[in-house]
């Protein structure tokens, strides 16, 4: 038996035999013969085709892993749209002579250079973000199948390092864990294996002679053990037990109140960002659908989908929650989530451009398509809507304006329409410092502390350089949602929490003191929570 140590790990225990990730490596020609006119039409065409993988890998990945792991596969795809890491490669190519395929892996290799020479471990993590975009790209242009793992029995892999696009595509069922001599627990690709919940070790020396060999992956104490015998067989056996029992214990929680020691009680709901999302939801036993993205109907396709679309699927939502509360935020588009049907200008500051309820306002005819069919979907649940991005009351007003009229059409056409609650997202200053007067127009409040944070603390969150610099808890943000619960309460309004701060146990108690109505979590995240709640006293001192 041999104990080799590695430098990340995460996950818990993975036992079984080793395989090791075959690449086919790429064959390349430095020199064309065909002249850079087509050498730059072949690396267009090329990184079109990159961006429709990606496209399909992202849509691939939110099923997999929600929203926030799959903005990977976006900031991938921006890649092939920034102008310096172009306009290197068609140097290359007009300068050197040089075929597509070689000017995208020197291009490649000056950049991810750039990154793994940063002093900063998260920056020199995207390093990997930028081989991947690149070898994908080399993989089109020379038609080069992807890695594969060999063998139909399921095992640790074990590899150089793995992209997030070979990670989101592995088969679970084949995969037991995996090691890769590279990458870290902040790379991409360990975000995705920690929420696809795949035990994984980063920074291990391997050599061939590891396949097929029987070995035990630790990643709780960051070891791999080659050759086990069977005490240490036995001994891991009995932690993993201990872990899977854990996981039973959070279902009994199942159907039981999130209320504290003291008999506070919460509601504890689940974002979501699809209609099939809506069976885990249920799994995990949440009160409501605190969130339901519906932008991401609107991201799946090419076109704008149809009022009937999307009433299915609201229906569909509303039905399956049996009179549980669904909040549908309206189309939150701009930013980081484009849809080029919407034809929105080029913006050089997106997070403040045309986003959310702007959107919505300036492409009206599709936002009441959308509140007709969230209108309809009201006759068969408990259904509310909620406005993003709004910094001021007009446009409060102009949104219950469309709503109102879409209502009146619906009434009079005979279709059936039920209550519904209108709410807002606060997540600006702007609607932090006028709550007292949103807060008269509306009848709840949903914090989305993801953009109240980067719009709080001046941090793009989807800028690497500065992300790092993000501290959520912030005493500028926890005062901000502080104030947005007290200017609530003022005038009636219930107050949510519906960002990913909403998961963090290190807060739960302060927003539990704060007076927060309800938390909004990722499905996963509702039993652990509950857990936490439910052990919590809050007539004792903080």
């Amino acid at each position: 038996m041999k104990a080799v140590n590695g430098t990340a790990g995460l996950n818990g225990i993975a036992i079984g035999p080793l395989r090791l990730w075959r690449r086919t490596n790429a064959h390349m020609v430095f020199a064309s013969d065909v002249g850079p006119e087509e050498e730059l039409r072949r690396f267009e065409a090329a990184r079109e085709q990159a961006e429709e993988q990606l496209t399909a890998l992202g849509d691939k990945a939110l099923e997999k892993v929600g929203q926030d792991n799959a903005a990977i596969f976006e900031i991938h795809r921006m890649l092939l749209e920034d102008e310096d890491y172009l306009e290197a490669v068609k140097s290359v190519i007009k300068n050197r002579g040089s075929t597509a395929e070689y000017a995208v892996t020197a291009a490649g290799e000056r950049f991810a250079a750039v990154f793994s020479a940063m002093e900063d471990v998260y920056m020199r993590a995207r390093s990997a973000d930028v081989k991947d975009v690149s070898s994908r790209m080399v993989d089109i242009l020379t038609g080069t199948a992807q890695g594969a793992l060999h063998g139909d029995e399921p095992a640790i892999l074990v590899a150089d390092d793995l992209s997030p696009s070979e990670t989101i595509q592995l088969d679970k069922s084949k995969v037991l864990g995996f090691i890769t001599r590279y990458g870290s627990s902040s790379s991409h690709t360990a975000i995705l294996a920690r929420t696809m919940n795949i035990p994984a070790l980063m920074g291990v020396d391997f050599d061939d002679s590891w396949d097929g060999r029987m070995a035990v992956l630790d990643g709780v104490h960051r070891q791999v053990y080659l050759d086990p015998d069977d005490q240490l067989l036995a001994q891991m056996e009995v932690r993993r037990w201990a872990d899977q029992e854990r996981q039973a214990l959070l279902l009994e929680l199942k159907g039981k109140p999130t209320r504290t020691l003291d008999g506070r009680e919460i509601r504890l709901c689940a974002n979501i960002g699809t209609d099939d999302d809506v069976e885990q939801v249920l799994r995990n036993d949440a009160q409501g659908i605190g969130l339901f993205r519906s932008e991401f109907l609107y991201l799946e396709e090419d076109h704008c989908p149809t009022e009937d679309r999307q009433f299915k699927a609201y229906k569909k939502a509303a039905r399956a929650m049996a009179g549980k509360k669904v909040v549908i935020r309206t189309m939150d588009i701009g930013a980081d989530k484009q849809a080029a049907y919407f034809h929105v200008e080029k913006e050089k500051n997106p997070a403040l451009g045309c986003r959310g309820i702007r959107c919505c306002l300036k492409h009206r005819d599709l936002f009441k398509g959308q509140l007709r069919a969230i209108l309809r979907a009201s006759a068969f649940g408990t259904v509310a809507v909620m406005f993003p991005m709004i910094i001021d009351i007009r446009e409060v007003r102009e949104a219950k304006a469309l709503l109102a009229e879409c209502r009146a059409e619906l009434e009079a056409e005979g279709t059936a329409v039920g209550p519904l609650e209108v709410g807002i997202m606060v997540e600006t200053p702007a609607a932090v410092m006028i709550a007292d007067e949103l807060a008269q127009e509306v009848e709840f409040f949903s914090i989305g502390t993801n953009d109240l944070a980067q719009y709080t603390l001046a941090i793009d969150r989807q800028n690497p350089q500065v992300v790092p610099l993000a501290d959520p808890h912030h005493p500028a943000v926890l005062r901000m949602i502080r104030e947005t619960v007290e200017a609530g309460h003022r005038h009636g309004c219930w107050v949510g929490i519906c960002g990913e701060l909403g998961a963090d146990q290190t807060l739960s108690e302060t927003f539990l003191r704060m007076g927060l109505d309800e938390l909004s979590v990722a499905p996963a995240d509702v039993l652990p929570l509950r857990q936490y709640i439910r052990g919590l006293n809050l007539r004792e001192e903080p």
